[in-house]
Order: structure tokens, then sequence, then C-alpha cells
């Protein structure tokens, strides 16, 4: 007779792999050398032998083993197959989801094996923390004897706490939003929380309008410096902690709202350290990613985008008068919107900053309106959600889902979705973070990015114009279908020790929905 906790796991049905045949022998594997060279043909990156599917491209042997193979070169920690990168992954996902009584030992072992065909097949694919960090401690014991790691969420305490090492709980989210108050405690340890995220690959977001501008006044007297001063502190924390320790630039976003009273010094920022680039190359600096031109100019290692209102576009439009204002809420400095806009619009064309996010628009699809107001993004925008949360990545390869017919393969499209969803609402409690809300509010929320690359290609294939009517429907209906698959089938695979109302936190209501999820957390203890 089956245990009651057997009877609530997950059965794993068996889409992708064969029963008989484990996923890596299902293909066929290649000996190769992964070596990238820069404009000039120096080697920067070389190394040989190295295994990896037939299948895969020559640009996808370089950025895997470059980028995500563990260990030092030359060394016996270096892996050197794609065999040992995905069983280290997909090997401790398993195992996690056994323990933590996702399913049983037997659809552990199925899921495994399912995880790991679409992996190697390139069916999908993680968030870059995952394969820079999960496995590690698991399958190779490493970090047993480090300091310290981040936080992690104890579920038998109902408490988050530091983890005893670096990498038993791994970084696992790639996209963070973090909050800053006008202290410069807080101001400064945001520096702190960016550098540990940095460290592990992920990249982070955060609003800089709490901080008052340096037309404010000091309660204690004199003049604040400014969010534009702390922004050089934050830029070069980015620039000397490399993301997960390879030569990759950290990810970095700041937003500041139009009615900031640094708001116009925020605008020019980038345009104005892009043109002294400029001199310094006439000048017959190195203008080269790594030069030292753009070395030794600011704001080079972060996205900058202003947070702009309803109000702010219309007066804009309208080519009324826009008034700043302190972080009381009291009126600052008289400005013209769109003269505003305009230095927004050049900026952009200059360098690429600042970007726009519309915050009318964002608040009116706020999943957890509840809450709080949204304040800001990851770096590159995908994630918009509450301060203090994370979310983890995964992405699905469309074109793999297209038959030989030309139609695409909707039950096999959906049967990824199952899998991946549920690696990743795994990997969320088995996680760490760089500070204990973040850590207690991913617990809660439990934040899932699942997405699709290849939808160009997709299009293409079916000889739809990629600006049509017909490409916009076929991406709404397989982003239909992804976002329906992956909402059931995380109600489905729900944490099992938050299934039972018995223990919980005290006041603690029932397990919210994932749209309205509330700070109270249930607790198994």
């Amino acid at each position: 007779m089956k245990s009651s906790a057997s009877k609530k796991s997950l059965r794993i049905e068996r889409v992708f792999s064969d029963a008989k045949v484990k996923p890596f022998d299902q293909i066929e594997w290649d000996k190769r050398t992964a070596e990238i060279t820069d404009d000039a043909g120096k080697v920067i990156f070389k190394q040989e032998n190295v295994e990896v599917p037939k299948s895969w491209s020559v640009l996808a042997t370089k950025v895997v083993v470059s980028k995500y193979f563990y260990g030092e070169q030359n060394t016996s920690e270096r892996e050197t197959s794609v065999r040992q990168l995905i069983n280290r992954v997909t090997r401790t996902i398993a195992d996690w989801g056994v323990k933590d009584g996702y399913f049983s030992k037997e659809d552990g072992e199925t899921f495994y094996n399912e995880l790991t065909w679409l992996c190697v097949n390139q069916y999908g694919a993680f968030n870059s923390p995952v394969w820079f960090n999960v496995g590690l401690y698991h399958q190779y014991g490493v970090g047993k004897n480090s300091a310290k790691g981040n936080w992690f969420y104890n579920r038998k305490k109902c408490v988050a706490e530091r983890a005893a090492t670096q990498y038993e709980y791994p970084q696992g989210s790639a996209c963070f939003i973090q909050s800053v108050d006008d202290n410069m405690e807080s101001i400064m340890h945001l520096a702190y929380s960016e550098a540990m995220l940095f460290k592990y690959g992920s990249g982070t977001g955060t609003d800089l309008s709490p901080i008052r501008s340096s037309r404010e006044k000091l309660s204690g007297g004199g003049r604040p410096s400014g969010p534009m001063s702390f922004l050089k502190v934050y830029d070069q924390v980015a620039n000397v902690v490399k993301s997960g320790g390879k030569t990759r630039r950290a990810a970095k976003m700041n937003t500041l709202r139009d009615w900031h009273g640094d708001i116009e010094e925020f605008i020019d920022a980038k345009q104005k350290e892009e043109k002294k680039a400029w001199a310094l190359i006439e000048q017959g600096y190195d203008g080269s990613y790594n030069g030292d031109a753009y070395g030794s100019v600011m704001y080079q290692n972060e996205n900058l985008s202003v947070r702009v209102s309803d109000e702010f576009m219309q007066s804009a439009v309208d080519g009324k008068e826009w008034w700043t204002k302190t972080v009381n809420g009291k009126p600052l400095q008289k400005k013209d919107a769109s003269t505003l806009l305009e230095k927004i619009a050049q900026g952009t064309w200059i360098c690429g900053d600042p970007g726009l996010q519309y915050d009318g628009a964002i608040q009116k699809w706020h999943t957890c309106k509840g809450t709080e107001p949204i304040h800001s993004t990851n770096p590159c925008s995908e994630y918009v959600f509450l301060n203090n949360t994370a979310c983890n990545l995964a992405s699905l390869n469309l074109m793999k889902f297209k038959r030989e017919d030309s139609t695409f393969d909707i039950e096999r499209f959906k049967a990824a979705v199952r899998i991946y969803i549920t690696a990743q609402e795994i990997v969320v409690d088995n996680a760490s973070y760089p500070t204990k809300e973040i850590a207690e509010n991913s617990h809660i929320y439990r934040t899932l990015g699942l997405g699709y690359a290849n939808l160009g290609s997709l299009i293409m294939s079916y000889g739809l114009a990629y600006d049509s009517d017909e490409g916009r429907a076929l991406a709404g209906a397989i982003t239909s279908i992804m976002t329906g698959e992956a909402y059931e089938q995380s109600a489905r695979s729900r944490p099992p020790w938050a299934r039972s109302r018995a223990t919980r936190m005290p006041g603690a209501r029932a397990w919210p929905s994932r749209s309205r999820r509330t700070t109270s957390i249930p607790c198994s203890g």
C-alpha cells in the first residue's frame, strides 16, 4: 500500500528518454577543441580534447566550454565533457526533488532522464547561475570547507539563515531586484549584496529614487551626495567582480523616477561618459571592449532607465512644465517635460542609455497588486516584480518542437514545460540568496521565469513576416500554451511540505496562489 506522501507526489511521464538506454548513450559524441580569439586573432580561451554532442554547433561548444565548465584549466578538477556539466546539474536537481518529496525515487529517476535528455539535445536550458553553481557541492564536494555562504530558507525553522558553506545551497537565480533606503547603511549594504550576486553569476536591478538628490539637505546640515555619486561606487563594484568568476562583466540595472531632483544628471550621465571615451580613442587609446578608453570612464557596467509616469509622458506631448521634487514630495525645480524626453532620446541614440520603463503600464499589469508597487526590473527588464525578490529562468528551444511535416508538436512542448517548471520549482528552496529578505520572499512568491528561444527562426521557417498578424498569432498561441501548462504544473508541484496546513507560522493563512501570494509562510517543522 502506498503511503499518503507517495500518493501526493508527482508522477513523471516518460516522453523523451528511453527506459532502457541512458540519455547520454542515445546520441553520438565528438572530441573538439574549444577556442575563442579576439578581433586581432589572439587566443583568449582554448581547451582541447573536449567531449561534446556531435550535433552541437561550434558556437555552442565555445560558449558552454568557456563559460560553464567548472575548474581551473589543466587540473584534474576541470570538467572535460558536456556529460559532466549536464549530469552535475540534472542529477542534483532530481536528487533534491526526491529528498523534498516532489516525487518517488522511481519517478525521480525518470525525471532525471527526461531533464537530461532535454538538456543534452538542446531542447531547453537553465539560466547561467544554475550551470555555474548547481551540483558543485553535491557531485564534486566543492566548498565543503569554505566560509559561510549566502542565505537560504530553513523550512524546519521557518526562517532564512546563512548557509554553512558556499555551494551546499547554490545561487540558482539569474534575476534579482533589490531595494535601497536613504541612509548610508542601506546604500553600502546594497554594494555588498550586489557583489555577492555578481560573484555567483547573477544580475540585479535597483530603483535609486529613495536616495535624496544633491539639491536637498541633510538633517545634520550640508548637502547629500545624491544617487549619481553612489552609482559610481556601484559601477566599480560591478567592474571588479566578474560574473560567475568568469571574464564577463556583471549585469546591472539602475532606474530613477521622472520626478527625482537629479533626473537630468541621470539622463545625461552615460552620454557624457561616452563622449569622454570617444575623445580618448581619438588620442590613440584602445577603444575595444576591455580597452583603456572605456575602462577609464564611468557607468559602463550598468544599464540606466528612467522610470516614467503617464503624467510625465502626457506633459511631454503637451509641452507642459514638469516639476521635480524631494524624496518627501516637496516641489524642487521646474523642468520642461518635452526637453527631458528629447534628452532621453539623444542618450539612447548616442550610447543606448537611458532606456524608458513605463511605470503606469507596469502597475496596471502588476500580478500581486495587494503587496506593494513594482519599482524596478532586472538588467534585461524581463523580470518585472517586487523589490527584494529573485527569479530563476529557463528557456525552451521552439525549433526543436517543429516536426518534419512542419506541424508544431504541442504535446511534446507541454511535456517539456512540465519538466522544466518542476525543476525550477525544486531549485527555489534549495538555492541561496544574498540577503535574508530575498531568501524569504523567494520561498513565498517562488517566481519562475520560463520562456522560449528561436521564435524568430520558427516564424521565418513558416514563411511568415516577423512583424505580421500571423507571426503574432503564432507567438501568442505558443505563449498561451506554455503559460497555461506552466501554471497548472506549478500548482501540481507545489512543495509537498506546503500541502499540509497543520504546521504553519502562527497566524499564517492558507498557501496562496502564485499570482496572489502573501507574506504568510507555510512551515514544516
